[in-house]
């Protein structure tokens, strides 16, 4: 990202202090475009969920106003759908009728339908096919949302902002690209504190825009950073429509929280992940959970209503932690975080949301005091103060959170499933 952006300031001419010249030279000299190999086994992009289009194309041979599809209709819940109901007419079923032994047709009624010439087992073989193409829209639906709520527990808003908005500015838009880039990092295997992303590549940056306030893009900015000096150059109608959206995205993750607490009964009191739990889905909901959570409280103070938090003030969610590194946090750390036990006091977020229960901010207070934790410093009734620039450190090539030096050997035990917790295998045949 940062040869990126040096590319975007010299194509457009513009003309770089020396601190931020330097800085960005420190993070793009580790750039893959600089290195002799130019490979990394890194994921460069979010998962996306495997699509519908097998489905599809059977469905287009298996029914007459089935047309053949592109290979982009599978990734399309509404166009999914709707070629699932137009097939369901073709034998006379009803979208969502998937009783095999209830909502099929037998002989007589098929007959009374007009598609007796059908026979039993390929009536049979379309009917299965429709109820496992349901099932399978549904897995795509679940998995397209949990992808946008991990990218925005990553990168905040930075996802939803349009291109115009993003580009008016060119040290706004190199801004939120380096710390979103640095945001999207892979977690590493530690019994500390992850990397934070804002280091100092994006000090030098953000200093650029500090000291040109009129040409910033204090809108965009607030996206990704709200801090209380970008939200202060905000207008407080647009502070209102980020407001607006953070609770949308609040709702909507402590509904896949809600679905993971159900499915799988997590170990309150510890967090520590058990065989069954869906430890992925909760982690990313968890993740967003805190970044909606941050961001709305920011928001809440900068236009002076933090006294809704006295109310109504909905407290943080852990991560599922796996029973080794919480093995190795007590050892060397003597314990459990201590916003565990806090968690474990406070009634659960999605029956805040709904009513159901009340968490008032002196509620959370009161956990706070009783399990030792400061509850401003650790951004349990307020927002955070702003972090302070870190250390750049490039960005490792990781196996299962495991940092290795070498991307040719990291692909090789990836492909081993070494550091995986699973059984070995042989690596693939182009890394012997």
């Amino acid at each position: 990202m940062a040869q990126l952006i040096q590319n975007l300031f010299t194509a457009g001419g513009t003309e770089l202090d020396v601190t931020t010249r330097t800085a960005l030279e420190k993070a793009a000299e580790h750039s893959l475009s600089r290195l002799w190999h130019g490979y990394t086994s890194m994921r460069e992009d979010f998962a996306s969920p495997v699509g519908a289009q097998r489905q599809l194309d059977r469905a287009a041979a298996l029914f007459t106003d089935v047309p053949q599809v592109s290979a982009s209709d599978g990734d399309d819940p509404a166009r999914i759908e709707a070629l699932i109901r137009t097939a369901g007419e073709e034998i006379q079923r009803r979208y969502g009728d998937n009783d095999f032994g209830r909502d099929r047709l037998n002989r007589a009624e098929r007959a009374d339908a007009g598609i007796g010439e059908i026979s039993k087992r390929q009536y049979n073989k379309r009917f299965r096919l429709l109820r496992r193409m349901e099932a399978k829209l549904a897995r795509v639906v679940h998995e397209q949302r949990r992808r946008e709520v991990t990218m925005t527990g990553k990168g905040a808003l930075a996802r939803t902002l349009p291109y115009e908005l993003f580009a008016a500015d060119p040290d706004t838009a190199a801004f939120i690209a380096y710390l979103t880039a640095r945001a999207h990092m892979r977690s590493v295997f530690t019994n500390g504190k992850q990397r934070r992303p804002y280091d100092e590549i994006a000090d030098a940056l953000f200093r650029r825009l500090r000291d040109r306030p009129e040409r910033t893009n204090w809108y965009a900015l607030a996206h990704a950073h709200p801090t209380a000096e970008v939200l202060g150059q905000v207008a407080d109608d647009d502070l209102k429509r980020l407001l607006v959206h953070w609770n949308q995205v609040l709702r909507e993750v402590a509904g896949l929280l809600e679905d993971a607490w159900n499915r799988s009964r997590l170990e309150r009191h510890s967090m520590i992940v058990r065989p069954g739990n869906d430890s992925s889905t909760w982690n990313q909901a968890a993740q967003a959970w805190s970044t909606a959570r941050a961001h709305w409280f920011a928001l809440l103070t900068e236009l002076g209503e933090e006294t809704i938090l006295d109310r109504f003030c909905p407290g943080k969610v852990p991560r599922l932690m796996a029973a080794d590194v919480a093995y190795w946090h007590r050892k060397t750390r003597g314990g459990l975080h201590p916003d565990t036990y806090v968690w474990a006091e406070l009634p659960l977020p999605w029956e805040v949301l709904r009513g159901e229960r009340e968490c008032p901010r002196s509620l959370v207070e009161a956990a706070c005091a009783r399990n030792g934790v400061d509850p401003v410093a650790g951004g349990w009734t307020g927002p955070r103060p702003a972090a302070k620039a870190v250390r750049f450190i490039r960005t490792p090539e990781l196996v299962h959170g495991v940092a290795v030096r070498d991307p040719l050997m990291a692909s090789a035990l990836r492909s081993a499933g070494v550091f995986s917790g699973r059984n070995k295998r042989e690596a693939a045949g182009e890394w012997l």
